[in-house]
């Protein structure tokens, strides 16, 4: 019997998470040394006709990392999902939507439009955007549809377990890895992360004030930030109290907020109502008849863009999923 076989797959995402398998460093050798890797176009010559030459279930787990948003991505997937016995979803835009999943906020058509006509930087006279089907000289060019809503890998095909981040530190992924070829992984549809908070991990918990209070809200280049105090004690947003731990609390370490890219803790529903509701906790605003309406507007103002904060990594998987379209 020889190795299981893996594959890797990427959709709409940045790349991170290709690069995140590569900074596992020396241990690479160890995975490449226990499993046979079947697919991995980013980095391998491999064609899809490669893998739909394969049984139904050859694959033992795929990995798969980005959110879902065009007719390519979604065939693909369900391609791997028929050829695989398990999926991960790998990082946050498969898992919850992430950075893509802010275009949710718009249409296929009004992205197209800045990205190909509106952008002063753009030179673009005839005001052409891409079509699905283009004719040419010599035939006829295809593009894959470009979907108006972007979606977690859950909402186009069945996943069984999650590695959640922006990108997925390797202790995980090696952690992930080991339980699939040991045969020890937890119930299906488990997040492969620490069930705790980040705020549970974070070296600042313990400068936070036991009555916290935000008065003022800031943003991190409006004032000098102190490594060694709380976000939230300085006026700034930080996310760690509604998003689930084991990041290795890089952004912390890095002097700056977390931004939520590992998900909620737990059966949240929605990640971004639950942030917001955690810092409408220490708002000082208990008795809002008692406040005045300036000093209640001031505050707000601080939150320049509201919905590109709470759900900056999970639009996708929120109960909003998108903007309503008409």
């Amino acid at each position: 019997m020889g190795k299981p076989k893996v594959a890797f797959y990427w959709c709409a995402s940045c790349g991170g998470c290709e690069e995140a398998v590569i900074d596992l460093a020396e241990d690479i050798l160890t995975v490449v040394d226990a499993v046979d890797i079947v697919f991995w176009p980013v980095a391998m010559d491999f064609k899809k006709k490669d893998v739909q030459a394969m049984d139904d279930g050859a694959i033992a787990v795929s990995f798969i990392n980005g959110a879902v948003r065009t007719d390519e991505q979604v065939e693909m997937v369900e391609l791997l999902r028929k050829k695989s016995g398990l999926i991960v979803a790998f990082g946050a835009c498969a898992h919850i939507g992430g950075i893509p999943g802010l275009a949710n906020f718009s249409n296929s058509k009004e992205i197209l439009n800045t990205l190909y006509r509106d952008l002063d930087t753009v030179d673009n006279k005839e005001g052409v955007i891409p079509q699905t089907r283009t004719k040419v000289k010599s035939g006829e060019v295809t593009l894959p549809r470009f979907h108006d809503t972007v979606k977690t890998l859950d909402q186009v095909i069945d996943v069984d377990y999650y590695l959640p981040g922006c990108a997925p530190p390797p202790d995980l992924i090696m952690g992930a890895i080991t339980a699939i070829l040991k045969g020890e992984l937890p119930t299906k549809g488990s997040v492969l992360a620490p069930e705790k908070s980040l705020c549970d991990s974070c070296r600042l918990n313990k400068t936070k004030p036991e009555k916290l209070t935000m008065k003022e809200i800031k943003r991190p280049h409006e004032i000098k930030i102190d490594p060694d105090l709380c976000f939230l004690a300085q006026g700034l947003i930080c996310l760690g109290p509604a998003t689930r731990g084991g990041c290795g609390e890089r952004c912390i370490n890095a002097n700056m907020p977390c931004r939520g890219c590992f998900g909620p803790v737990g059966n949240v529903v929605d990640h971004g109502a639950k942030i917001l509701s955690s810092i409408a906790s220490i708002l000082g605003m208990e008795d809002e008849e008692t406040v005045p309406e300036e000093e209640v507007d001031k505050l707000l103002d601080g939150i320049v863009d509201p919905g590109g904060l709470f759900y900056m990594y999970s639009l996708p998987s929120s109960l909003l999923k998108r903007k309503k379209l008409d």
